[in-house]
């Protein structure tokens, strides 16, 4: 009985001990790139996308090695700066997407838009559809990203259509409209390119939510794509093909 109880409380103080240790690993201010766990992920996997061995990764976060991921759960890695797509969006946008009541099913596809505009932001966008196309609920989007011109460069606003998890207002069809979240992008993509930090943010916000949403990079599409009727947006210079093989590619 000696040797159990001896065996339990060593066991207890070296995970106590890991959770401390992760909990005290950077410098007060420091900043590292945080991971959110996406389907058929697992700790082996994170691992090696990182570079990093599975113990020192589970080390850092206060797990046992062994341990299973949950998709949404956010995993810090340990000495990766704060460089890559999965650390683009801040943690208030991170917050909104977690907080979120998804329900199962509810969303099907993720689409992208270009505001067609030189400028815009969020709160302009919202009054207009208000004021002039009449929607009840405003900004017919889920998710605006700024370029610089009415809003920060990259910038991710989370509208209420997300808060609240209300139909979309942003394609020609109303029963697309009720599975399809859209993010558009300020700019005209027939004229200029996206920039880019929204580049960076639309891949980060993409990732957090086809892992929130429990959807695949297949369900990603340009609103030329899914529209049932004819329209150029998100423009000629947005790079869609190479856009969504990338997007494929990293979330295989």
């Amino acid at each position: 009985m000696k040797k159990l109880a001896l065996r339990t409380f060593l066991r207890f103080s070296f995970f106590s001990l890991a959770f401390l240790l992760a909990s005290l690993s950077l410098p007060a201010g420091a900043q590292e790139t945080v991971h959110i766990v996406k389907a058929q992920e697992s700790l082996t996997s994170i691992a090696r996308k990182y570079g990093v061995s599975i113990a020192e990764l589970a080390r850092h976060n206060g797990l046992d090695r062994n341990a299973g991921v949950k998709v949404g759960q956010s995993l810090r890695i340990p000495g990766v700066a704060p460089t890559g797509i999965s650390s683009g969006l801040g943690p208030n946008v991170e917050r909104a997407i977690r907080g979120a009541n998804v329900k199962r099913g509810r969303w099907k596809y993720i689409v992208i838009h270009h505001s067609g505009t030189p400028n815009g932001s969020a709160k302009g966008m919202d009054r207009y559809h208000r004021e002039v196309r009449h929607m009840e609920n405003g900004l017919a989007y889920h998710f605006v990203i700024g370029n610089g011109s009415g809003m920060g460069d990259g910038e991710v606003v989370v509208g209420r259509r997300w808060t609240e998890q209300l139909d979309g207002g942003h394609v020609a069809s109303e029963s697309q409209n009720k599975v399809a979240l859209g993010i558009c992008l300020v700019g005209n993509f027939d004229a200029n390119k996206p920039t880019t930090k929204q580049m960076k943010s639309l891949n980060a916000l993409i990732d957090s939510l086809l892992a929130r949403c429990k959807l695949s990079a297949k369900d990603v599409k340009t609103h030329q794509q899914i529209n049932v009727m004819h329209t150029r947006c998100p423009g000629m210079n947005f790079p869609a093909r190479a856009f969504l093989k990338e997007l494929r590619e990293r979330n295989k």
